[in-house]
């Protein structure tokens, strides 16, 4: 595909600041919607407004060859229905009357269920829609089936990017402290209920990283996904034919294991490692085989490589090094 204007939406975000230096990389001219944080850079457009303005939706679109939608919300009651279903719709509706050639969506795996329901097999493009608790992945499977209504109804040519959870420069790290994680904001992302013993460790500001394991202390495994590697993939199937109508799963090589991931970091921070039972989820994995063989996907981030670059970047940071 010969694609010279892509409309963004939602450039201003983690990914989106990605995505945009991605395409910038391709030489192409981006026209950018800005809702309260500035977009700058080379070959970069930009006009103000919201994702749920048509209007200004319209503008952004206008006489572009591709859109890439990338606008959501977490879990705030107040703002995910405007931002993740309107705002998603409004796009979409806007699309009708251009000659698009092709849309991106950046989907997530809280569309799937993910750890929240039993997985026996690994998760594939097949498995039906199953949001968790939350209004993030109701929103997540909202999005999806909009866009691939718009798929049948209009013959917009659709892209699904369904990313497993996002790590970036010390992230990794946040999420196997156990100061940071006994009451996260989102479900999910949290050890759940806790012990005394753990609730102690946590009021004295004693550090431990956590293996997370189920009520028999079994360790789990899920999988995740870094920046880099969601990059990668988007790179190849932003302009790419035999991406049309697809959606694919975008994750790392392979799940970790709590336990062997835990006490790697453990020893490479010589802090303890400690158990913490925590009920009602479930391992699953991501089957990306079919982004491997139809895009050529080759995520190079492993755990291991996740938490040595962790570490990295957080030395970095204090350091100046």
């Amino acid at each position: 595909m010969n694609l010279q204007t892509v409309a963004v939406f939602g450039g201003s975000g983690k990914i989106g600041t990605q995505v945009i230096k991605v395409l910038q990389q391709q030489g192409k001219q981006i026209r950018a919607l800005v809702h309260r944080t500035p977009i700058a850079g080379d070959n970069i457009e930009t006009i103000s407004g919201s994702v749920t303005d048509p209007a200004a939706v319209r503008e952004v679109i206008r006489g572009a060859d591709a859109v890439v939608h990338l606008a959501t919300t977490k879990e705030d009651p107040d703002t995910f229905f405007d931002v993740s279903v309107r705002g998603t719709f409004t796009v979409l509706d806007a699309c009708r009357n251009e000659d698009i050639q092709q849309f991106i969506l950046f989907a997530g795996d809280a569309a799937q269920g993910i750890w929240f329901y039993p997985q026996p097999i690994p998760i594939n493009e097949n498995h039906p829609k199953t949001a968790y608790p939350g209004y993030y992945a109701f929103s997540k499977v909202v999005e999806e089936v909009m866009a691939e209504q718009y798929a049948i109804q209009y013959g917009l040519p659709v892209s699904i990017q369904r990313c497993s959870w996002i790590f970036e420069k010390d992230d990794l790290l946040t999420h196997f402290s156990l100061l940071e994680n006994v009451d996260p904001a989102e479900k999910g992302h949290g050890f759940g209920e806790v012990t005394d013993e753990i609730l102690s460790l946590v009021e004295a500001g004693e550090e431990r990283i956590p293996i997370l394991t189920d009520s028999e202390g079994t360790p789990y495994y899920r999988h995740i996904v870094h920046i880099d590697d969601v990059l990668q993939a988007f790179g190849k199937i932003v302009g790419n034919e035999s991406a049309l109508g697809q959606d694919f799963n975008i994750a790392a090589p392979a799940p970790f294991d709590y336990r062997v991931a835990s006490e790697y970091l453990s020893e490479r921070l010589d802090i303890p490692a400690i158990e913490i039972v925590c009920p009602g989820y479930h391992s699953f994995q991501i089957d990306i085989s079919k982004a491997r063989s139809v895009l050529g996907y080759t995520p190079h981030n492993d755990i291991f490589t996740m938490i040595d670059r962790a570490i990295a970047y957080r030395y970095s940071q204090r350091t100046g090094e």
